[in-house]
């Protein structure tokens, strides 16, 4: 018989180093991703684009570019790489760590994010959880924000809370930064090159797997037309890790030791 596992042991579920791309419109498997939200809910002024010789995805040595343009009619379209489908087939866990390396784009009107969303299929939508790990919006070079959502059918029931993350200006333009999020059985945790800057009570309605996507949008309300023609978003990595074996005691957020 076989040990249990060391109390607070996170195990890989997703490493993705991208040194290959793995992405469809909108299946899971063979693909680890596909390019739009699985409710079919795109967002925002570019049209996610699926991949392709003119699309928004490239890899560089081992290096995810998500690229904002104009096409020939002057529209524009981006990228969007969610790791579950409409059939809630997926990579994700209920409790453990995720976490994303990127470098974001520079400019106003660009939107990038990392954020998470509930691994089931998408006619069960009520209670569902969404986590922005990462929201940014390129005017406002000196801050990001971050939130825990909770939707309902019913708006009245809707809920949310959020905090907005002030950082020397410029600071997530000029360098690669790692951006986590740790969920355990009493609390999420937000972390920014591996420190904590934000906590928030586990929410009862988090109750399945969450799984990761990765974009970059334009507009939120703001203004595109000073938006560079190309704006690209680099990301190094998206690593996700279970936790199965939680002591009493809990466990120290943050990725696995090793």
């Amino acid at each position: 018989m076989e040990p249990p596992p060391a109390p607070c042991q996170l195990s890989p579920i997703l490493i993705e180093e991208f040194n290959e791309l793995s992405v469809s419109p909108s299946t899971i498997g063979p693909a680890r991703w596909i390019s739009h939200t699985p409710w079919s809910g795109d967002f925002g002024d570019a049209v996610f684009v699926d991949d392709g010789p003119d699309g928004p995805f490239s890899i560089h040595d081992g290096i995810l570019h998500i690229t904002a343009r104009k096409d020939a009619s002057g529209r524009w379209t981006s990228g969007l790489l969610a790791a579950a489908d409409a059939t809630g087939n997926g990579k994700g866990v209920q409790n453990g760590y995720f976490e994303a390396r990127m470098k974001l784009p520079p400019g106003p009107g660009t939107w990038p994010a990392f954020w998470l969303a509930a691994l089931k299929p998408v006619a069960e939508r009520d209670g569902n959880v969404e986590i922005d790990v990462l929201e940014y919006y390129g005017q406002f070079t000196s801050a990001f924000r971050s939130a825990v959502h909770i939707w309902f059918a019913d708006p009245a029931r809707k809920r949310a809370n959020g905090t907005k993350v002030d950082i020397p200006d410029g600071f997530l333009v000029q360098d690669y930064h790692v951006f986590g999020l740790d969920i355990s059985e009493t609390d999420i945790v937000f972390l920014l090159d591996g420190k904590e800057f934000w906590r928030e009570p586990r929410p009862p309605e988090l109750d399945v797997p969450m799984y990761p996507l990765v974009n970059l949008a334009l507009g939120s309300g703001w203004p595109i037309d000073e938006t560079p023609n190309p704006s690209v978003m680099q990301v190094d990595y998206v690593y996700v890790w279970e936790r199965t074996h939680i002591p009493p005691e809990g466990c120290s957020p943050g990725p696995p030791s090793d």
